[in-house]
């Protein structure tokens, strides 16, 4: 496509303007194809890092529950100390697996907040039928 300004635009023919066309709907798909490629980039890796939050989530909720079994163990000994120590550290797991399973729930809800190509599309055949919000040259 060519550069032109304003003025340039303004006296151009109706076919000259037609001619321009193609190229604009061509430029049009490529940008929305790289919309489309952004956005699933966006997805993967959101997905990931809130997959991978999870999956540390998981591992110190598996040792809260072998930490809350030993406080069972150590509760039928009526040994109190040692008791209330393997509390503590079921508390301190369980609250970790809380933290990353917070922090793996954020990365998950930023999965929707990239724009839409379909609405994107929607809005370029509203601009182009002259109706809705749109640059006009």
């Amino acid at each position: 496509m060519t550069d032109r300004n304003l003025s340039d635009k303004s006296r151009e023919s109706l076919f000259e303007l037609l001619a321009d066309l193609p190229n604009l709907i061509t430029n049009l798909i490529q940008a929305e194809i790289e919309q489309v490629k952004t956005k699933a980039k966006h997805l993967g890796s959101y997905a990931g890092k809130g997959a991978i939050f999870m999956v540390l989530a998981l591992i110190f909720l598996f040792f809260a529950i072998g930490t809350a079994v030993a406080v069972a163990i150590l509760a039928l000994a009526l040994v109190l100390p040692a008791w209330l120590s393997a509390l503590i550290v079921f508390v301190v797991f369980v609250l970790i697996a809380v933290i990353l399973a917070l922090i793996g729930l954020k990365y998950f809800k930023k999965l929707g907040d990239d724009p839409n190509p379909v609405e994107s599309v929607k809005k370029d055949i509203r601009a182009v039928k002259g109706e809705g919000e749109y640059d006009r040259y």
